[in-house]
């Protein structure tokens, strides 16, 4: 038996399913590509998570955008996060292309163009379907490891969240949240010490400092109403096919606070939401996080445990999370163990650093006697990759040097005409997009500071008006007093009274 034919018999087995799959491509040895070895991965195993690695230009996107559409077209919804700006194209069928034919014919699959239905989110100031979530959804813990506040100061954040739980304040946005600290840190500040215990202003000013922060990253735009849904995330359109929600983070690459915010805040919301399921035929979504370095990198421990929690607990809720990066080290190594699928594409060593870095990555995948793992790691073309998957038992499979299906839809970015469509097919635009500012913590406290204050001045104008009639009235007296001492009257009752004392003391003096 030729090495090709043993090859092809290990394939076999690590790659046939009972259940439902979605196709990534055919294997490749020495080079050449095993027209009709197709690797696929088990639709079922798709809520254990997944990475997708690889230099720049290597076409991380493409297989992104290439699974994408293979959940869609097997009912699953999809979330992209889009940080480059070139994921709409899957909003349009791709128009064909003869290298395009040439690869799938290498694989032993037709190819078709397809567009997908698509939703074109946002959490910034670009066009599209708004996402934003109150403070009160986000929680007094969340909330204070975005803030990266210390015991003391998270604290007080858990007091504000009591006290306007307590006296029924509804905290939507960064505006509420700033009111109701300044009111327990002046006017309110000593019933609320009684009630619930002793707010430094120190730590008040730190936790204002920390909200102008990520005020300057766009966070007001993103904190308020009207809420996303999660099952909003969930439709699929009237042919079964899963929606692609393609939210669009151009515009924030240099603000990862924001997106660290934003994912963590999405995450705990859907994780909260949807219901435990176990094992199931395929996942409810899949999530990918495109450019993931800009999560962990700037990320605190309290973040990076926060992520690492989620990664673990989420999977039982048939939720996929995929993490798109240059080089697995990007990923936190306690992350990096829970990704079920992995799919490597080409790395650089320019320098020493870089193939310690690619000797650390060959040794994330299984030994294989038909590859040099670090060796091959270097010399994958465009749209070449590294795979291993779960089988449908959580075993991993053969690790296959694989050439990928190209995409269905468009490999490049949409006009602005067809944006303009797409956004207005949309059936969840205007609900989102409506703007919401009902009576929240911020009124409520402004109106209750505003009738203190009047009833303070009224009690002030007639403790004014009281002094100022008591001041009259002693006038008054003593203006009577001098007229009745001064009257012609008095002076003469006076005059005899004295002279009658004096003539009595002057009797005794005799």
């Amino acid at each position: 038996m030729s090495k090709k034919e043993e090859f092809r018999e290990v394939l076999e087995k690590g790659y046939t399913y009972k259940g439902d799959s979605i196709l990534l491509g055919a294997a490749m040895l020495e080079g050449e590509a095993l027209t009709g070895s197709l690797i696929k991965a088990p639709l079922k195993t798709l809520n254990r998570h997944g990475l997708i690695a690889g230099a720049t230009g290597t076409g991380k996107t493409k297989t992104l955008q290439n699974i994408a559409e293979r959940l869609s077209e097997k009912g699953v919804p999809v979330l992209l996060m889009d940080v480059k700006g070139d994921l709409s194209g899957l909003t349009q069928a791709a128009g064909g292309h003869p290298k395009i034919d040439e690869r799938h014919n290498m694989i032993g699959t037709p190819w078709e163009g397809r567009a997908y239905p698509c939703e074109l989110l946002t959490i910034s100031e670009q066009e599209g379907t708004r996402m934003r979530a109150t403070i009160s959804e986000f929680g007094p813990v969340l909330l204070s490891k975005i803030l990266e506040l210390n015991d003391t100061q998270s604290g007080i954040v858990s007091i504000v969240f009591k006290y306007c739980d307590d006296e029924k304040l509804p905290l939507l946005d960064i505006k509420d949240f700033r009111k109701v600290l300044q009111y327990i840190s002046n006017e309110g500040k000593d019933d609320i010490e009684k009630d619930y215990g002793r707010v430094s202003s120190a730590s008040v000013g730190a936790i204002m400092r920390s909200l102008i922060r990520i005020e300057e990253q766009g966070a007001d735009l993103f904190f308020g109403e009207r809420s996303f849904e999660v099952d909003d995330l969930m439709r699929k359109d009237k042919d079964g096919l899963g929606y692609i929600n393609i939210l669009r983070l151009d515009d924030i690459q240099n603000k990862p606070q924001l997106f660290s915010t934003f994912m963590l805040c999405l995450l705990a919301e859907i994780y909260n939401k949807l219901p435990e399921q176990g094992d199931s035929d395929k996942p409810e979504l899949v999530i990918f996080i495109d450019e993931a370095h800009l999560i962990f990198e700037e990320a605190t421990k309290a973040l990076l445990d926060q992520i690492e929690t989620i990664v673990k607990l989420i999977r039982s809720k048939g939720v996929g999370l995929f993490f798109v990066t240059q080089n697995p080290t990007d990923i936190p190594e306690d992350v990096l163990a829970q990704l079920g699928m992995k799919i490597q594409h080409a790395l650089r060593a320019f320098t020493a650093k870089d193939r310690k870095a690619i000797k650390l990555t060959a040794e994330n995948y299984p030994i294989t006697e038909f590859y040099e793992t670090d060796e091959l790691l270097t010399k994958l073309g465009i749209g070449e990759a590294i795979v291993s998957v779960l089988n449908e038992k959580g075993i991993p499979t053969p690790l296959a040097h694989t050439l990928l299906t190209a995409p269905s839809s468009r490999m490049d970015v949409i006009t602005e005409k067809e944006k303009k469509e797409v956004m207005r097919a949309s059936d969840i635009m205007e609900k989102y997009n409506e703007s919401i500012d009902r009576e929240s913590a911020y009124e409520i406290l402004l109106e209750k500071i505003e009738k203190e204050e009047e009833i303070a001045k009224k009690e002030a104008e007639k403790e004014a008006k009281t002094t100022s009639s008591s001041r009259r009235s002693t006038r008054k007296e003593k203006s009577t007093l001098e007229k009745i001492a001064n009257s012609s009257v008095t002076r003469t009752i006076v005059r005899e009274l004295t002279r009658g004392i004096l003539g009595v003391l002057g009797v005794k003096r005799r």
